[in-house]
């Protein structure tokens, strides 16, 4: 796909759009190899997690046409998932694709190997299950290479401030970090946001959001099968298990979450929800299949969340802006859609449109253009870490998770100082260690219940 073409799918479609196994992002592996830039101002990259997401990612940087880029390394714990991604991005992107055999590996502790084959001001895509950001990350600037990593980058309060301090390490060694909200890059929401900011629908009063629709990913899992140990099963179905993903809420929900508090220019102080499983038969996800969360800004503004995966219900994906002086569309549909646009007062007729997003000829699309924003900003030398916004979304995420799930109002620094690791020492797991969550005997595993465990979510 060359840098002209608009991406109007998500990256977790990238695979089955190429017609190979549609995937979402598994673990890590690579190679000791090291890779030497054909010319010097190749930028190679290394892909950590080669689900959809990974691959959708490592072909949005592939498409940035303003100097050389090569894929040179490969990694995950599922190497079906490697093999796929692999012929996806070589039949697609053949002539940037340089990862033989020796440079594709299997394995926990592969990301190691595959970041070793980058030198500085290369990149390395970080695209596994959230619960391992924080792992890739620490290597990443170990190695001092500049890093995209996929959202949420984290699901608890103490890898959170893990990613706090890693990030600002980044930054100190002048490495260039993409987190990938790709909304901040929506050319759409780039004006509306300035025309909020310039007093065109009043001062912010309520946020409303809304995500509902029926089950995607890996939202719920049946008991695990035979032939798949407990830790891969949990790992390759990581939407169903709170320790991996934050669950559908932190996955689902953040996209919405993220561009609704830039509107705000403002993250909440607190938050207080309500949910629920419905119709689960076999299930043994830890998810609820309906989330509702009211959050509270610092000035009593309000926005309101919410979430549903539920089949054979009406399906609503957008979000809003609503003013003192008038309303806007944050999108009709989908996380970052086209048609941003402002009303007078609080009906969206047409009659009441001020303004509506037109187009720009260099705009490709979010996800291309966060990295030509990545890029540009490598070759350039910009500063440029996305890491603390990132971190301050999936704690907001996880803020309203943790209401849900609890049943009590949960505020931004309870969940930032939060002692709850949902997995801790996952920098020393092997292919032979238990899973972080075990099932009981009757091969469920443990789920929220509001008002009865009230001081962790499960």
């Amino acid at each position: 796909m060359s840098g002209a073409v608009r991406r109007t799918c998500s990256r977790r479609g990238f695979l089955k759009d190429t017609g190979r196994i549609a995937a979402a992002s598994a673990l890590a592996a690579a190679a000791s190899t090291y890779v030497h830039a054909a010319e010097d101002n190749t930028i190679s990259i290394a892909l950590v997690g080669c689900g959809g997401r990974g691959a959708g990612a490592t072909s949005d940087a592939l498409s940035v046409k303003n100097g050389p880029i090569n894929l040179v390394a490969m990694a995950d714990v599922f190497e079906n998932r490697l093999t796929g991604s692999y012929r996806a991005l070589e039949e697609r992107h053949t002539e940037q694709v340089d990862v033989p055999e020796e440079r594709r590996f299997i394995g926990f502790d592969a990301y190691k190997k595959a970041m070793d084959c980058l030198s500085p001001g290369d990149v390395v895509i970080l695209a596994t299950p959230p619960a391992f950001r924080w792992v890739h990350f620490t290597y990443a600037v170990e190695k001092g290479v500049n890093v995209f990593m996929e959202k949420p980058v984290t699901v608890d309060g103490p890898t959170s401030r893990r990613m706090f301090k890693l990030g600002d390490a980044a930054t100190a060694k002048n490495l260039k970090v993409a987190v990938g909200l790709m909304s901040r890059h929506c050319r759409p929401l780039e004006q509306l946001f300035q025309r909020i900011h310039n007093g065109e629908i009043g001062d912010i009063l309520l946020l409303r959001a809304y995500r509902m629709q029926g089950p995607i990913g890996f939202f719920a899992s049946d008991p695990k099968p035979q032939g798949i140990s407990e830790l891969l099963y949990q790992v390759q179905r990581f939407h169903s298990f709170l320790w991996a993903s934050g669950g559908c809420y932190s996955d689902f929900y953040i996209h919405h979450i993220d561009n609704c508090c830039w509107m705000k220019n403002a993250w909440p102080i607190e938050a207080q929800a309500l949910g629920g499983r419905h119709y689960r038969g076999n299930s043994v996800d830890q998810n609820f299949d309906t989330y509702s969360v009211e959050y509270t800004f610092a000035d009593g503004a309000k926005f309101f969340l919410d979430g549903r995966c539920m089949t054979g219900c009406s399906d609503i994906y957008s979000s809003y802006a609503h003013g003192s002086k008038g309303m806007a569309i944050i999108s009709e549909a989908g996380d970052c859609g086209p048609h941003a646009s402002i009303f007078k007062g609080q009906n969206p007729t047409p009659a009441n449109r001020l303004w509506s997003y037109e187009g720009r000829p260099d705009d490709l699309g979010p996800y291309q253009n966060e990295w030509y924003d990545l890029i540009d900003a490598i070759r350039q030398d910009k500063s440029y870490n996305e890491v603390r916004r990132g971190v301050k979304a999936s704690l907001v995420a996880s803020m309203g998770r943790m209401a849900a799930h609890t049943g009590r109002i949960v505020t931004y620094n309870e969940i930032l100082n939060c002692k709850h690791e949902f997995a801790p020492d996952l920098d020393k797991l092997t292919i032979d260690s238990p899973a972080p969550l075990q099932a009981g005997p009757d091969g469920k595993y443990p789920v929220p219940q509001p008002g009865i465990i009230t001081q962790r979510e499960y």
